[in-house]
């Protein structure tokens, strides 16, 4: 069809992101990898904001804050310590938001996390959860595709959303645990570039081919994540990806929020139990509280983070 590359990118329906797009004029040099004929691949799936509409972690801090594990000085004092996270210098962001993960969660007991993650997981999650992601998920799947969820919040969101969804394999924020309790190390944060790091880890495990394989992202700072593999696909982006997405020509999906009984699960993955969640060694449950709030809290064009982002020129067709 003749549009221009931009926009023929943004109108390809989500049931048809499983193959490999091409976009006749636009640009190719953005260091992506080339395919392998007959080679095995994968779709990457960042979560907050591509697969549900906001960040898993925050959704559960009413639970956390009512169970105790925060009071309303701690709330407070992260929210004003974290005011200045959206002008910082990218590195001093992190060693910011990573000294705040350390001073709220060290002491949480991990069982107690996962049984409130577990007990309210449904009913949390699940009208976050958009219809177009699941649908990509499941054509994919279909498709013969692993399909790996790869998260900056912790594993104790990460792990039973996955579970919800059936995907094959998830990476996200871990932390020390001792005792039972948080230490508020992090032992592996999943963000920028470590993401990219989880991305080609799992390719070498698992034989996929990264330039047949995809990724699907709403942030710039998993830009290294979406070039690592040959199919980028920006989801629901944020200003700054939105911008590189149409100067490379990559596809540009825009998720309409649905009602909550529009949604359906898959029956991949096992019941989620509170040992199951509290079970993902080293997970990092503020690591996903500090980075799903501080970290995005601010979109790069200034908005709030939960203001959804519509575009009526720039609708996915639905699957």
């Amino acid at each position: 069809m003749s549009v221009s590359p931009s926009r023929e990118a943004r109108d390809i329906p989500t049931r048809l992101i499983v193959a490999p797009v091409v976009v006749p004029s636009a640009r190719v040099s953005d260091g992506r990898p080339h395919h392998t004929p007959g080679s095995r691949a994968a779709a990457f799936f960042d979560l907050d904001k591509t697969v549900i509409t906001r960040s898993s972690a925050l959704a559960f801090v009413p639970h956390f804050y009512s169970a105790g594990l925060l009071n309303r000085r701690t709330l407070v004092r992260s929210v004003y310590g974290n005011v200045g996270l959206g002008i910082e210098h990218e590195q001093s962001r992190v060693e910011r938001l990573r000294r705040s993960i350390t001073s709220m969660c060290r002491g949480w007991d991990v069982d107690e996390v996962g049984r409130i993650v577990a007990e309210t997981l449904q009913d949390v999650v699940t009208p976050l959860i958009y219809a177009e992601a699941e649908d990509l998920i499941a054509n994919h799947r279909h498709a013969g595709r692993d399909v790996v969820l790869v998260s900056a919040s912790g594993m104790e969101f990460a792990a039973p959303i996955g579970a919800m969804l059936g995907v094959d394999h998830i990476r996200a924020t871990e932390m020390t645990i001792a005792d039972g309790h948080y230490t508020g190390e992090i032992e592996f944060y999943c963000y920028g570039e470590r993401k990219a790091e989880a991305v080609r880890g799992l390719a070498a495990e698992h034989g996929y081919d990264l330039a047949a394989s995809f990724a699907f992202s709403d942030s710039i700072t998993d830009l290294p994540m979406l070039t690592a593999v040959g199919h980028p696909v920006a989801v629901n982006p944020d200003h700054r990806l939105r911008r590189h997405a149409e100067e490379y020509g990559w596809p540009i999906l825009d998720f309409t929020p649905t009602a909550p009984q529009r949604r359906r699960h898959t029956d991949a993955g096992p019941a989620i139990t509170a040992a199951t969640v509290a079970g993902a060694v080293g997970a990092g449950v503020l690591a996903g509280c500090a980075l799903g709030w501080c970290l995005r809290s601010r979109q790069p064009d200034g908005r709030p983070a939960d203001t959804p982002r519509t575009d009526p020129q720039n609708r996915c067709a639905p699957a």
